[in-house]
């Protein structure tokens, strides 16, 4: 298990409550770094009708993953907590289970196991939302912001079902 490194000193919040913020921030980067490999995953193994138009949007909801987790891992560095994204640290703490997206699935079944992946990333991102509201305006915002983009790809996939 990786260990927070929180460096010393900001000019407004004490020690405790970046520590408590990096925490919420870390677990974060980790879902959207999982997040986006799961959506590699589905991307590289979509098959069926729809394959073209969900071949496409992955790729869109996986660059917006990425993104998200760029802006969060820049804000743990801004509040001087060592983000990490190490392949062996997002194995180990992602509570989403990618054996659900291994192997050729077919595009409804990329939908589903989507849709259920999102419902979970949902529940953890407003979790962390709720906690960090309670530390720090500016990590609330984005972490408001994850959850708004979290629930907006939510409603688009799951649209998709049959």
């Amino acid at each position: 298990m990786t260990t927070l490194v929180v460096q010393e000193g900001h000019p407004t919040l004490r020690h405790e409550e970046r520590r408590a913020l990096g925490v919420l921030l870390q677990r974060t980067l980790v879902e959207l770094t999982d997040l986006a490999l799961i959506g590699k995953q589905l991307h590289w193994n979509v098959q069926g009708p729809n394959f073209r138009s969900l071949h496409l949007q992955l790729d869109d909801l996986v660059d917006a993953w990425r993104a998200m987790g760029d802006r969060v891992a820049e804000r743990a560095v801004m509040l001087g907590v060592s983000p990490d994204g190490r392949a062996s640290t997002i194995a180990e703490q992602t509570p989403f289970d990618a054996t659900r997206a291994a192997g050729p699935l077919q595009d409804a079944l990329v939908v589903d196991v989507l849709t259920v992946v999102l419902v979970e990333a949902v529940a953890l991102a407003r979790k962390s939302m709720q906690q960090s509201g309670e530390l720090d305006d500016v990590s609330n915002d984005l972490l408001i912001e994850v959850v708004h983009t979290l629930e907006e790809q939510l409603w688009m996939v799951s649209a998709q079902r049959a």
